[in-house]
């Protein structure tokens, strides 16, 4: 991989889909703080280390 093609974030949707969730019930989430999210303009987005600590069980 380039580096430009690593990306430190995913979408809603792609957490969404790891998760297993539907796409309304990941925004929810981000909205309450359960999935941790940056908004850049008008994106959403879910920096993926912390994605990742979320999944492990650890403290974001």
């Amino acid at each position: 991989m380039t580096e430009q093609t690593i990306r430190a974030t995913i979408t809603i949707v792609e957490a969404a889909h790891r998760l297993g969730i539907g796409r309304n019930q990941a925004y929810e989430a981000a909205k309450r703080g359960e999935i941790p999210s940056i908004k850049i303009g008008k994106r959403l987005l879910v920096p993926k280390a912390a994605f990742d600590k979320l999944l492990n069980g650890e403290a974001a």
